[in-house]
């Protein structure tokens, strides 16, 4: 059947031939590769294996923080230092005097957004009002600062302590007197954190 295409056909196995023998070197040459990959893999794993690599990695960064400067303070024996615009627990504020500085001009309350304020006041003789009952509920306030921003004389203020957790709830309800008596103990701070923010408020 193939007598007339002898050469034609002999062309066409070598070509074939060749194609198949090229392709079988491709392919060997890429699972000679692979297997050298994996080999190399194998040879680093086992040298960070048996040399601990990773693990003296670490303990170098260990001893480099163990010599460095200590970052931390024994609290609560230490404290750091906390900023004039710090907000803690509030506080309402005398004059020299011992004259309250509250005027009851609600402004506090009405700009909480926590409405966690609740103020009530009288007139009196003299004709200026004065709060008689100031109640903050510390449960609700989210320390946004606004009551103290609000404030026309600086009388409600958040001072510098924040160590005041209690175990019941009710002890978050701050009355006036609660108010007026931080206001008392934290005077000098308060003061000196005012002054100093004066020329930014």
């Amino acid at each position: 059947v193939f007598s007339g295409q002898g050469p034609h056909l002999s062309a066409l196995q070598s070509r074939a031939i060749s194609y198949g023998t090229n392709k079988d070197d491709e392919e060997a040459e890429q699972l000679a590769t692979e297997i050298s990959k994996d080999w190399s893999t194998v040879f680093e794993r086992s040298m960070n294996t048996l040399f601990l690599t990773e693990m003296v990695r670490g303990l170098s960064l260990t001893l480099k923080y163990f010599f460095d400067p200590k970052v931390t303070i024994n609290y609560p024996f230490e404290k750091g230092p906390l900023s004039p615009r710090f907000r803690g627990e509030h506080a309402l504020r005398r004059y020299p005097t011992g004259e309250e500085r509250c005027i009851a001009c609600k402004l506090c309350e009405a700009v909480c957004p926590a409405q966690a304020i609740t103020i009530e006041a009288e007139e009196r003789e003299d004709g200026s009002r004065r709060t008689t009952r100031y109640d903050i509920d510390m449960t609700k306030c989210i320390y946004c600062g606004f009551c103290q921003e609000a404030c026309p004389v600086d009388a409600i203020v958040e001072g510098p302590n924040f160590e005041f957790a209690t175990e019941t709830h009710e002890e978050l309800l701050y009355d006036k007197e609660k108010l007026l008596e931080n206001g008392d103990r934290w005077e000098t701070e308060i003061a000196e954190n005012l002054k100093s923010e004066s020329l930014y408020r």
